[in-house]
């Protein structure tokens, strides 16, 4: 056990470091770890020993991942995708498809192979597009809710295929006759329908009150998500499925709760520190005697997803309605392929469908189009416009969708002010501002404060407002004003820290108890500072002035 703590500690330090010089470089650090697998396994220099115990963080961290891809897809949400991010999603995933397997085909692989490298290539990194949209301030714009809506379809998709094809297990290992086909449709189909009942009980009856529970304790909170996702997970497989689909499962069994964005935000670091152990398992993995023979089907399935992936949605979103501009801007976000992508063929592996010359292929395409597909979002504006005049043909004469848009843009009531904390000072100031016509938005992390102002119809949200992660969710772009009532200092100044990590510009108005406070919140840059007690005895003592005042006057 000593030995291998020291392997953990040597390997984390390492993974840092690496982490650090691809941060510089403006890369995924996805990449830095799949480096750092290669580089400490049996391919390079054989450093690690503690093969197991990074497997066992590696299955726990996909399904993380994939519980907090389910956590985001609430029902609301999901009826609400659109018709652009639905046609364009599926149309993406189609093209790609059938063409990427037709291309596998012609460079020599088998079927089977094929199909798995197909699928795989039709998944784009849902993780590394929201952050680098997010960083470039586009989440919020036409490409960038359009990207997110056919992300969704494509995360939805991937699930649907690791099921599939975890079905197929049966198939793969028997004749492949109809009858036998019939039998794993059957399968599937009645799992799929119990799985969809339990789903719905525990979804209309159960979750809802233990949630609720679990939320009076923030950390107690965390651990019921996790404990929840990876209890699913094995269930999944032991029910047939995949522990990828199990998981996913038990984050979309939870996410129309009103705690889905406060799981989400806290399962965020721990998501991404274990799927680090993912990634290094993945690069320890690698046979490179096999890789060399990938080399030259790499490079062309890798032109295929830069160039070929964007321009199908473009010609989708440019039949639909839009502009050559929004199309393109939302087209450089499939130009790569995800961790989802290796976890889909690594799954095949398991299920002994394929070889470890898929895996290789896979991981050498994600690889070279992650990190050019990187640049080519940061630089998508002077790549446009270097491109714009070719790019005629993906644009209608009359772009109507795109222009229907911005006839009613503005038409939505925008967040004017933000107030964080919600107790007995915070809620009366929240109701008033609402009441006097102020667009404003509540954030508590009080389950029952949150029901409550819930209960009368009033915009509350149930978080932590010092997690940056969960900040990120707020309309902080629209909203001019941020208004804490929080009573300790070292909240509020958790709470500024967090709002400059998300590059917030406007005022901020702080509530404090003491002089203290307010002398620290001062410091620290809050432009106003209101005192609850001074204010409500100066306003109290105006009041009282003024009735004496009038009634020595009347006498």
């Amino acid at each position: 056990m000593h030995g291998h703590f020291t392997e953990f500690a040597a390997l984390l330090l390492i993974c840092a470091l690496a982490g650090a010089v691809f941060v510089r470089l403006r890369q995924p650090v996805l990449i830095a770890y799949i480096v750092v697998g290669i580089a400490v396994g049996p391919a390079g220099f054989g450093l690690v020993s503690a093969h197991d115990q990074i497997d066992l963080l590696a299955q726990v961290g996909v399904a993380v991942l994939l519980f907090a891809v389910g956590l985001k897809l609430d029902l609301h949400h999901v009826r609400h995708i659109g018709p652009v991010a639905l046609a364009t999603g599926l149309g993406q995933l189609a093209f790609t498809i059938v063409i990427g397997f037709a291309l596998v085909l012609a460079l020599g692989k088998g079927a089977m192979e094929a199909v798995y490298v197909a699928v795989a290539l039709t998944f784009s990194s849902t993780i590394i597009i929201v952050k680098l949209l997010s960083d470039k301030r586009e989440l919020d714009s036409l490409h960038g809710r359009i990207a997110v809506g056919f992300l969704i379809v494509q995360d939805l998709a991937v699930v649907i295929a690791m099921m599939t094809m975890s079905a197929l297990r049966s198939a793969g290992d028997g004749d492949g006759d109809v009858a036998g086909w019939i039998a794993v449709g059957v399968s599937l189909a009645w799992r799929l329908a119990l799985a969809a009942v339990a789903l719905y009980v525990l979804m209309r009856w159960v979750l809802p009150v233990v949630v609720a529970s679990m939320a009076r304790s923030q950390e107690l909170l965390l651990v019921f998500a996790i404990a929840w996702g990876v209890a699913l997970a094995a269930l999944g497989e032991w029910a047939g499925f995949s522990k990828e689909a199990g998981a996913f499962l038990a984050g979309f069994s939870l996410a129309s709760t009103p705690y889905r964005e406060a799981m989400n935000a806290r399962l965020t670091g721990i998501r991404d520190f274990l799927l680090l152990f993912f990634f290094i398992d993945l690069g320890a993995k690698l046979d490179f005697s096999t890789l060399g023979a990938e080399v030259v089907p790499a490079i062309v399935l890798s032109l295929f997803v830069l160039i070929g992936n964007p321009l199908i949605v473009m010609a989708i979103m440019g039949y639909m309605g839009y502009r050559r501009r929004t199309g393109f801007m939302a087209g450089l976000t499939v130009a790569q392929i995800s961790e989802f992508s290796i976890v889909f063929v690594a799954m095949g592996i398991a299920l002994g469908h394929v070889g470890v010359e898929a895996l290789s292929l896979t991981t050498l395409v994600g690889l070279v189009t992650i990190t050019v597909s990187t640049y080519m979002i940061l630089y998508a504006q002077p790549l446009y416009e270097r491109l714009a005049p070719w790019l005629r043909i993906f644009e209608r004469q009359h772009p109507f969708r795109e222009l229907a848009a911005e006839s009613t843009a503005g038409t939505e009531r925008d967040a004017q002010a933000i107030v964080f904390g919600l107790g007995r000072y915070g809620s009366r100031l929240f109701e008033q501002l609402h009441a006097d016509g102020v667009a404003v938005v509540g954030v508590d992390f009080d389950p029952e404060a949150v029901r409550a102002l819930r209960a009368r119809g009033l915009p509350v949200l149930f978080g932590d407002g010092e997690d940056p992660d969960f900040l990120e969710t707020l309309p902080l772009r629209q909203a001019r004003w941020v208004i804490t009532t929080f009573p300790q200092w070292e909240s509020n100044r958790a709470l500024l820290h967090a709002l400059q990590a998300v590059h917030y510009r406007g005022r901020v108005v702080g509530a404090v108890r003491d002089a203290a406070h307010g002398r620290a919140l001062a410091a620290a840059g809050v432009s106003q500072v209101l005192n609850p007690f001074d204010d409500a005895a100066d306003h109290a003592a105006a009041r009282l002035a003024h009735d004496i005042h009038q009634q020595e006057t009347s006498t």
